[in-house]
This record gives C-alpha cells, structure tokens and sequence, in this order.
C-alpha cells in the first residue's frame, strides 16, 4: 500500500494535502482496499460548511456503506465532480485522480492533530 509523504492522515483514514490555505480531502489506499470495489459517493455542495469529525458525505462499496469524516473545518469550494460518475476512482487512484474535496481552512491549527505518513503507518499496524 502508498502512503505518500507529503499527505496528513487521520485514525477515520482519510487525507489531506494542504496548500495555501486549501486542503484537498480524499480515503487513503487503506480505506478504499478494505472497502472493495466502490460503487456510489455522495459528496457534500460547495459552500457548506464542514466541522471536523462530522460526515462530509458517503462511499458505497459491494462489502459497506461508509461515512467519510471532514478531517479539518472549513468551507467546500470544490468538488470532484468526476466522482459520481466514476466512483471506482477511489479505487484505481485514491490520491491522485480520486481526491473527493477542497476545503478553504476555518483554523489551519487543526493540522497539528492530524498523523503523517509514518505516524498513520504506525496506527495501522496497532488495528
């Protein structure tokens, strides 16, 4: 499994790229493998808003229907709109072509409670 370095990861098994104040969102390599072949997302609109811990929207796979949790606050100001069409991104690209969100950061201070790649690596091997 890919757990790229320049990402933040959360115990919920999401990431998170930040840049400038925007923070990308999306399931990491492990979430969508344990998941199997996804077949829905639901994703939040732009402009809601987002609190940290709450669902931001919904993946289906053939094994569970899953929740995705907002890693950081902040407002939508992107979709992937390919996703819903293409929910099988998640699968085939969960980093790359499969990112789910940008956020505009409410208190970039939240990253500071989010794992890097080792530290979500270490989490993984506790499970």
């Amino acid at each position: 499994m890919e757990f790229p370095d320049e990402l933040k990861y959360t115990e919920d098994h999401e990431w998170v790229l930040v840049a400038d104040e925007i923070a990308t969102i999306g399931i990491t390599d492990f979430a969508q493998d344990q998941l199997g072949d996804v077949v829905f997302v639901e994703l939040p609109e732009v402009g809601d808003q987002l609190e940290t811990g709450k669902p931001l929207g919904v993946v289906e796979s053939v094994k569970a229907v899953s929740d995705v949790y907002a890693p950081l606050s902040g407002e939508v100001v992107e979709i992937n709109s390919a996703l819903p069409d293409e929910p099988e991104m998640l699968n085939t690209s969960p980093y790359e072509d499969g990112w789910m969100i940008k956020i505009k950061l409410a208190d970039p201070a939240e990253l500071d409670g989010l794992m890097d790649a080792a530290g979500y690596q270490d989490f993984l091997e506790q499970d």
